[in-house]
């Protein structure tokens, strides 16, 4: 593995996601909203073309994320503590425990991506498979 491109892939991913949701969020600086730490990107060896990235979303009490889409990425939300509220398109909105995980297709529109609870922090581990070109991983509804 090569450590300094596999860094450095990472922390673009997460600054590119991070940049769009702090943007996201300036017109209302009050609201609580995720934080979002690069975890890894790596090419899939055996997937040319494709890249495997990991982010962990962070939310404190009652925060949430604008809805979203990530482009034709396939996902995996992996919830590692706390419980996650999700919905994606008209679905069933449901709450993930720590230990659960769901999955978006391509294409997909989450509306609903918030901690379930007011009082306790929520985590996830977010997983993109996406063209190794796309690296805007998260693209938030306009208002």
């Amino acid at each position: 593995m090569k450590i300094r491109p596999l860094i450095a892939t990472a922390t673009l991913a997460g600054f590119a996601i991070f940049g769009v949701s702090q943007s996201t969020f300036a017109a209302d600086a009050t609201a609580p909203h995720e934080t979002i730490t690069p975890a890894f990107a790596e090419a899939i060896a055996n997937v040319p073309g494709k890249t495997m990235t990991a982010l962990v979303v962070e939310y404190p009490p009652g925060g949430k994320s604008p809805s979203h889409r990530h482009g034709q990425a396939f996902v995996v939300g992996y919830v590692l503590s706390g419980a996650i509220r999700s919905r994606v398109n008209a679905g069933e909105e449901r709450v993930y425990h720590a230990g659960e995980y769901w999955t978006e297709k391509p294409g997909v529109h989450h509306t609903v991506s918030e901690n379930a609870s007011d009082t306790e922090p929520a985590k996830l581990l977010a997983i993109f498979v996406a063209d190794s070109k796309d690296k805007n991983l998260v693209t938030f509804d306009k208002k």
